[in-house]
């Protein structure tokens, strides 16, 4: 993290954390989800849920983008978060907690920039969705570089193995939406982003 987001948390130690207010989606955007976008609907559908998803406003500035890629980690719940400041903003995840990007060298990229490393695993779902395990964690494959996963399937650098998506946050320690854990809770802090 940031030296001045380390400091902020040091001088404000107990600023409310935030839920809902910002996502990832599957091709590695981020969105702010202000109050309109959150009454609208969830970020994301769960496995088996139908509905209207409201996705909210797309973030275009790369140095904040940097910041949120910079300040991200998981908590020993598994929730995502954006550490702004001394607020803890959560995150809603599409998909998962990264978004592969494959290059033509064969390596494998999160949507951060990050070396994601060597692939361990190679996994398909019921939607025809790629993920891979890698020493990141359980990332989607970028809809724009499946021709390369095609390729390194061929190869047999990759086994694809069916897996079930609605399975993947229990068996890869994350939450797709710890706004709705937080919802499911008794009233506690929470906040709008600082």
């Amino acid at each position: 993290m940031d030296d001045l987001v380390i400091a902020a948390l040091a001088k404000w130690p107990n600023v409310p954390h935030c839920f809902g207010w910002l996502g990832l989606d599957a091709r590695g955007n981020w969105y702010m989800r202000d109050d309109g976008a959150q009454a609208a609907g969830p970020f994301a559908l769960e496995p088996g849920e139908t509905g209207q998803t409201i996705k909210g406003s797309l973030l275009r500035h790369d140095k904040l983008i940097d910041f949120i890629h910079r300040n991200c980690a998981a908590d020993d719940q598994g929730q995502w978060f954006f550490q702004n400041g001394p607020q803890r903003v959560y995150l809603e995840l599409e998909a998962a907690p990264f978004v592969w990007r494959l290059q033509p060298d064969g390596r494998v990229l999160a949507h951060t920039g990050a070396d994601a490393g060597a692939v361990q695993r190679c996994l398909l779902d019921e939607q025809g969705r790629l993920y891979l395990v890698t020493a990141l964690g359980l990332g989607l494959v970028h809809t724009s570089d499946m021709v390369l996963a095609a390729d390194a399937v061929e190869r047999g650098e990759w086994v694809p193995q069916d897996v079930c998506s609605q399975q993947l946050p229990a068996e890869f320690g994350f939450v797709r939406s710890p706004q709705r854990r937080h919802a499911a809770q008794p009233p506690s802090q929470s906040a709008k982003p600082r």
